[in-house]
């Protein structure tokens, strides 16, 4: 497919640097969070000493979310050990060892706002031998234990190559495992400096070699200096790699200290991602501009069942 886009050279700006911050486009503004039912949920976070992706990674539907009472719930502290250029959560070298009642806590929150679906994702914990994988499966078998019906996503991080930690996660049986590769392998050195593409690809194709009947899910952001065509590769990357489920939206700036936007999307350029995701046979395309991979994502998994 040919591009209307042209790679960029930009280089990165510095998390210590700040620059202006552009002004959204009218498709990207949403509703200050606010309602009972947000306080509510920030006020049970809080009582169980549990933390969101939403919150900290400051997503723009939280306000959406926390009002339907759906949170992703942000497991191993709030601590990442690595410093990706788009990623609002705090960097640095976390200073506790996983918490092992953790999943009991979030088990009780689990069953507190009566949740059918769950999506646990984690700040990277590469100061660990198993990454956090332990207390991954230790979430899900305690949501199992407190709710045998409630189905549980998983969005974890690439245990930097320990495959036997990825194993530990799969055996727990997590409804759908995501892990997202964020961007074209181009813009690796800029966005992800500590990942690999082919190292997530690997983890993905792995995942499905040990449990075939597993629903995994990727996912990417846009906006970041990617071409079409890259977009269009790294959609047939992972279709290559087993993905069933696929989420696609536009990149927003956290603050002035991270990447700043090289374009904004408008709704109707994400349609080709959705077309091209259903030629190539995904169960599921999800793409939009405020798109995010655990943005309903018991939306997306009933999709992606009725469509296997």
């Amino acid at each position: 497919m040919g591009s209307t886009l042209e790679p960029t050279t930009i280089p990165l700006e510095p998390r210590t640097r700040t620059t202006a911050r552009e002004p959204k486009p009218p498709w990207l503004k949403v509703r200050f969070p606010a309602g009972e039912r947000y306080q509510q949920i920030k006020g049970l976070l809080r009582k169980n000493e549990l933390h969101t992706v939403c919150e900290e990674a400051r997503c723009p539907n939280i306000g959406e979310c926390f009002n339907n009472g759906t949170a992703t719930f942000m497991i191993l502290g709030d601590t990442c050990t690595r410093a990706c250029g788009f990623c609002a959560v705090k960097t640095g070298r976390p200073e506790q060892p996983p918490d092992v009642l953790e999943p009991y806590r979030l088990a009780q929150a689990v069953r507190t706002l009566e949740l059918d679906y769950v999506v646990i994702t984690s700040v990277n914990r590469d100061d660990q031998e198993d990454g956090g994988a332990s207390i991954f499966a230790g979430c899900i078998r305690a949501i199992r234990h407190d709710d045998a019906h409630c189905r549980v996503e998983v969005l974890i991080p690439d245990f930097m190559g320990n495959w036997d930690a990825l194993a530990t996660v799969v055996e727990a049986r997590p409804f759908v495992l995501n892990h997202n590769v964020e961007t074209a392998p181009r813009l690796y050195g800029r966005v992800r400096p500590k990942a690999k593409y082919e190292r997530s690809l690997e983890l993905l194709w792995i995942a499905k070699e040990l449990d075939p009947a597993l629903k995994t899910k990727s996912g990417m952001m846009v906006g970041l200096g990617e071409t079409r065509d890259e977009i269009f590769q790294v959609m047939t990357d992972l279709h290559e790699s087993g993905v069933d489920i696929m989420t696609i939206g536009q990149y927003l700036r956290p603050s002035a200290k991270h990447l700043p936007v090289e374009r904004y999307y408008p709704p109707e350029e994400f349609e080709p991602f959705v077309e091209f995701g259903k030629e190539l046979g995904f169960q599921h395309v999800e793409a939009g501009p405020l798109v995010r991979s655990s943005y309903h994502a018991d939306r997306q998994a009933s999709l992606a069942e009725e469509r296997a």
